[in-house]
């Protein structure tokens, strides 16, 4: 595994560990990784300075709170020069139905992660909103039909 930060042994137990409990206090996390307290919150506070943590988050459980549909939009522009990708980019911000912005290669431009109320609700933001958008050729929707694994985003 190459890795962009000088981590060692203990600061990739730090991220492990935080990956899987972001709430833990500073005092259990040095038990788990096997070091004492106060060095245990300067490393992490190291990691958070360095850009390593960017921030901590609750994760919600989106159907008991109403929103019971997760697609997925792929997003071709007519025009892919800079400045049109970074102008939908930053459009995509607007949505709130828009959780996750990835810019991609191949037949589409960017793929979006959308959590919805419903169906129609997921229909109208593709029909009122997305397609509406300025550059926006075409759109391919995915519905979800049910998430099968929910791992943090790094593989330590």
């Amino acid at each position: 595994m190459a890795i962009k930060a000088e981590l060692d042994a203990i600061d990739l137990k730090i991220l492990r560990e935080l990956q899987k409990d972001g709430r833990m206090t500073n005092v259990d996390l040095s038990e788990r990784v096997g070091i004492s307290a106060p060095p245990c919150l300067r490393r992490v506070r190291k990691l958070e300075q360095a850009g390593i943590i960017r921030g901590y988050r609750a994760q919600l459980n989106a159907p008991s709170l109403g929103f019971d549909l997760v697609a997925f939009c792929m997003v071709g522009l007519k025009h892919q020069s800079d400045a049109n990708l970074k102008a939908f980019a930053a459009k995509t911000n607007e949505w709130p139905i828009v959780r996750e912005t990835w810019m991609v290669s191949g037949e589409s431009d960017f793929l979006l992660h959308c959590v919805a109320r419903n169906l129609s609700h997921f229909q109208d933001f593709v029909i009122e909103e997305l397609t509406a958008t300025d550059n926006v050729d075409t759109v391919r929707t995915m519905l979800t039909i049910r998430q099968v694994k929910d791992e943090g985003l790094v593989a330590l």
